[in-house]
């Protein structure tokens, strides 16, 4: 898998790799940055650093393609240095962030000066999600793939949405001119006119209890149908961001037997937590789409075991707690995760199907965590162990069972929606561009060199179920 090249390694990392062949037992070479070959023995020159991670396996850097960092405007509840530790606790080298700051990310220039604000200041390497602009949907048309390959598209609004699409005329053209500019459209699909309509007769919100209804299933459904129908139009490539419910699924994945050019994402803390846990915790749990029952968060796992699911993605989202604690209706939806988010979808993998091998359990969390979103958004050298990828690397012990309190939490906001939990396996060691990052023995990071991604990379070829081949 690539010729050793002794006498310019830099650092070898042996232990179980997860390659795109399989896990088995071998080294990563690491040479300038990148991986210069992956082997089954460690023949590297003596004197070359090794970093040996025994029965712990070795990762391809893990990518989340759908963040909140808060910068510009919002650094009160986040900002780069922090989230990028987070990021990099959790095995996370590469993030994509949106574009509902202050100012809000809608155009190229604004891309352009949030890449170099955040310049300097990352332990990740980095790439943005333009914001689709209802006004301006042209600039879809003739969209740079060295600014974005992907917009979002809020079809519902919170605290935070930049512009939110109702109009039906205006969503048929971000369709059309995303197809013209071969960009990915990433959606938070609900139907925002639903919600108003039963906010018009229900008045503000009392109760926590009461948020799954007043955000209701219906809204998510009916906006996954009109998706639908527009892909299927203008044959549009678009990405379900947080699918909350097993009939999104189940269109979702009618969808992708039809041959559409449609993929979705589930959250980790749509895996981890029901209503009844925003019953309990409040605002804590609060999200948009709403956590909603044990029915749909076990229609969610189907999915992940079946394939049907393309990526995983925290959301993360973070906000104060003094914002959580404000009334009711004025507690903004969102939880951090980054950090979390390998950790719990590992183990409640390891909890639900204790009886699959392990072997078989990562590589999957891989595919999701790295292969497909390096491949459905586009970047390149990311998301595999293979030569000439950059040699971004996630050490993970398995079977390092451990309890996350809020002196492990390292996003600003200073909690997590996870405290309490027992987590199956840890993050040991994260490694980006061949430098360690994250130390779990010594809590310690490395360097905020971390890049943005701008360079055109080529369209990739699609099969018949429309997802990256």
């Amino acid at each position: 898998m690539g010729e050793l090249s002794a006498e310019r390694a830099d650092l070898v990392v042996t232990g179980r790799l997860v390659t795109p062949t399989g896990v088995r037992r071998g080294a990563v070479v690491v040479s300038a940055g990148r991986i210069a070959a992956v082997t089954g023995v460690d023949e590297a020159a003596p004197g070359v650093p090794r970093l040996d991670a025994g029965d712990a396996y070795v990762l391809p850097g893990l990518i989340d393609s759908h963040v909140h960092f808060r910068t510009p405007g919002l650094e009160h509840k986040e900002d780069w240095e922090h989230a990028g530790r987070a990021a990099v606790a959790g095995g996370v080298t590469t993030v994509i962030d949106m574009p509902n700051t202050k100012p809000p990310g809608l155009t190229p220039e604004a891309i352009a000066a949030k890449a170099a604000l955040v310049s300097g200041s990352s332990l990740v390497d980095y790439r943005f999600h333009l914001g689709a602009d209802p006004q301006h949907p042209e600039l879809l048309a003739g969209l740079d793939p060295a600014i974005a390959t992907s917009a979002k598209v809020f079809m519902a609004g919170h605290q935070t949405a930049p512009t939110v699409v109702r109009d039906r005329d205006q969503l048929e053209r971000i369709f059309a001119a995303a197809a013209a500019g071969d960009v990915r459209l990433v959606l938070h699909a609900e139907r925002d006119t639903l919600f108003s309509m039963l906010d018009g007769v229900r008045g503000r919100l009392r109760d926590h209890a009461a948020y799954e209804r007043s955000r209701p299933r219906s809204g998510a459904i009916a906006a996954v149908a009109d998706v639908i129908g527009l892909v299927r139009r203008y044959g549009t490539k678009a990405h379900i961001l947080h699918v909350s419910s097993g009939e999104e699924v189940d269109l979702l994945a009618a969808a992708r037997a039809e041959g559409l050019p449609l993929t979705f994402e589930v959250t980790s803390h749509h895996l981890s937590f029901t209503d009844h846990d925003t019953l309990r915790t409040g605002a804590r749990t609060r999200l948009s789409p709403a956590i909603r029952s044990t029915a749909d968060q076990d229609r969610l796992w189907a999915a992940l075991r079946r394939g049907e699911v393309a990526t995983l993605g925290s959301d993360h989202a973070p906000h104060t707690m003094a914002e959580k604690l404000l009334p009711v209706p004025d507690a903004p939806p969102g939880i951090p995760g980054v950090q979390e988010l390998a950790v719990a979808v590992w183990t409640g993998m390891r909890r639900r199907w204790p009886d699959e091998s392990s072997d078989v359990a990562i590589t999957r969390l891989v595919d999701h965590l790295a292969a497909t979103p390096a491949a459905l958004f586009r970047l390149p050298g990311k998301g595999r162990l293979e030569p000439g990828a950059d040699a971004d690397l996630a050490i993970f012990g398995p079977d390092d069972p451990w309890m996350l309190s809020a002196h492990d939490v390292h996003a600003k906001c200073g909690w997590s929606a996870y405290e309490g939990w027992t987590m199956a396996g840890r993050v040991l060691t994260t490694i980006r561009a061949g430098e360690v990052v994250w130390d779990a023995a010594d809590r310690s990071f490395g360097s905020p060199t971390g890049r943005w991604l701008p360079a055109a990379v080529p369209r990739e070829p699609l099969t018949a179920e429309g997802a990256p081949a």
